[in-house]
């Protein structure tokens, strides 16, 4: 037991290491390839086009397309949705999402400052929700549409529907409807592309559907951020960072749920309903980066329609939001390996938030509260240390006796621990328990929307936003410096030295650290000092 102090430094050493790369993964997919099974199973099946889902035909209502009297101009039109979550503006040109901005949170802290944008194109080349069609569904993506349904826009109160509704006519006869459904209590909007064949004979095709992302500037990211498309497939979420976009096409097809892109903190997503999807694609097309959901192909002979129906969900990264809308689109709030503790600790936070109304009180409740309970362990492992530290003496001459003979060293050691009743581990392994819940509550404190412009007291206006007089990560630095001289020490002179600089690393990592992450950390510290010291005082 010789080396313990360096067994313990490397357990530590590989705490961290561990940690790091499960809070920082590497964000490559290992999504499936051309040559990989599961596309050349897929591709067999491509043979036989599953049904689309059930959707009214003409004569049962909705869009009726063989008595529209469809015409279509050279000329852009905008039609505007306003809802109670967000602003919409589509675009005759390919019936496409130009721009969307969220109402209820803002660009910045400043209450009176402009929403969210999470649409914004110039052109409607860059407008997002395009449509193409392939085969004979020669659909171009900036195809005019005519405005059938709310040409004069929308405007939505809660508990409020809407429909927006454009029509094409296609030169081989098809004509295409593209259809979104809007409800002023969600989100979510409902979106059908309908393709009736008005022609002499069959056509044959598909229509492909995509969201479409502008170049995105690096520096909108944090350094830690996540930001990038999503997609659900194979029971997992496969991941591609914004600047990995383009190396190679990212190809989905192992049951393909949604896609999306987003950064820390929104979501633009598109689900696919039953039977318009056949695989999603990720591309780069220089600035514009595009989630394209592929769909089976369909053989239509003349008076027949095809459905395409999709869930779109442009809004906040908030769990409870995503979970109402399902499809597993909350599998794209990530906490990382600890998202079982994380998530649970999310609720509990929002929970006292229901009647705190802070969420600076919330985060030191929750911070109290996990200290109670892990008490009996650091109590345990305080009263190890502080074990181990009387018998440093009896050590030294241990050591001063026995230096040259290894094995009768170890001996003895072990046996002044059998006496004394000191386990050597007792200090480290109590702290290790508690590993998966602080790295579950580091995540949730850095990632959660909840925290996102939420204010505190006095100066911290932002808890999602670092300190802006770096006021708490000094204070907190100067704890976990008190917190290391009151905690029992079996190190050696040089080992205690180099722990006396974390206090400074850990307050220069510290210092551009969210406030909402300081403020546990430092609150946790005071808890820590006021154990150690009720410690010191009994022993």
């Amino acid at each position: 037991m010789e080396n313990k102090n360096t067994v313990i430094a490397m357990v530590l050493m590989l705490v961290v290491w561990v940690g790091f790369s499960i809070l920082y993964p590497s964000q490559r997919p290992l999504a499936p390839t051309a040559d990989s099974p599961a596309v050349a199973q897929n591709t067999t099946a491509e043979t036989s086009p599953p049904a689309m889902p059930s959707a009214p035909t003409p004569e049962q209502g909705g869009v009726d397309l063989l008595g529209s009297d469809i015409v279509v101009g050279g000329s852009e039109e905008e039609v505007v949705v306003e809802h109670p979550f967000f602003r919409a503006v589509f675009t005759n040109i390919g019936a496409r999402l130009k721009s969307l901005e969220l109402k209820q949170y803002t660009a910045t802290s400043d209450p009176g400052d402009g929403g969210v944008s999470l649409v914004h194109a110039d052109s409607a080349r860059f407008a997002t929700l395009a449509s193409s069609g392939g085969g004979d569904f020669d659909l171009s993506a900036d195809t005019y549409f005519s405005v059938d349904g709310g040409k004069d826009g929308l405007r939505l109160d809660a508990g409020e529907e809407g429909e927006l509704v454009f029509l094409t006519r296609l030169p081989s006869g098809l004509i295409v409807a593209k259809s979104f459904f809007f409800n002023g209590d969600q989100y979510e909007i409902r979106a059908e592309i309908k393709v009736h064949n008005q022609g002499a004979g069959k056509q044959r095709g598909a229509i492909d559907f995509s969201l479409v992302e502008p170049e995105i500037d690096p520096d909108s990211a944090g350094a830690y951020d996540f930001v990038g498309a999503s997609t659900m497939t194979g029971g997992k979420v496969e991941k591609v960072s914004a600047e990995d976009i383009g190396e190679e096409v990212n190809v989905y097809k192992q049951d393909p749920v949604w896609t999306g892109f987003g950064n820390k903190y929104f979501l633009s997503a598109i689900v696919p309903l039953q039977g318009a999807v056949k695989s999603i694609r990720l591309e780069k097309d220089g600035p514009i980066t595009r989630n394209i959901v592929e769909a089976p192909e369909q053989i239509l002979a003349p008076g027949e329609a095809a459905y395409y129906q999709y869930v779109l969900y442009f809004g906040p990264r908030d769990l409870d939001i995503l979970k109402q809308v399902g499809h597993q689109l909350s599998e794209a709030v990530d906490f990382g390996f600890f998202s079982p503790i994380a998530k649970p600790l999310l609720h509990v936070l929002k929970f006292f938030y229901g009647f705190l109304g802070n969420y600076g009180l919330s985060i030191i409740l929750l911070t109290v509260i996990i200290k109670l309970l892990f008490w009996p362990l650091t109590q345990k492992s305080y009263s190890s240390m502080k074990a181990m530290q009387k018998l440093q003496p009896q050590m030294q001459k241990i050591r001063e006796k026995f230096g040259k003979d290894r094995e009768r060293l170890n001996k003895e050691i072990m046996e002044l621990y059998k006496t004394h009743r000191v386990n050597p581990l007792g200090g480290c392994l109590p702290m290790l328990v508690q590993i998966p819940v602080f790295f579950a509550l580091y995540k949730t404190l850095m990632e959660a929307i909840e925290l996102r412009h939420a204010p505190f007291y006095l100066w911290i206006t932002d808890l999602s936003a670092k300190d802006p007089y770096y006021v708490t990560p000094l204070i907190m630095g100067a704890t976990m410096f008190l917190q290391q001289k009151m905690t029992p020490s079996t190190l050696d002179p040089m080992q205690a030295k180099l722990f006396l600089m974390m206090p400074i690393i850990f307050t220069f990592m510290f210092l551009n650290f969210p406030s909402g992450l300081v403020l546990y950390w430092l609150v946790n510290n005071l808890l820590t000092i006021g154990q150690q010291y009720y410690i010191n005082k009994k022993a």
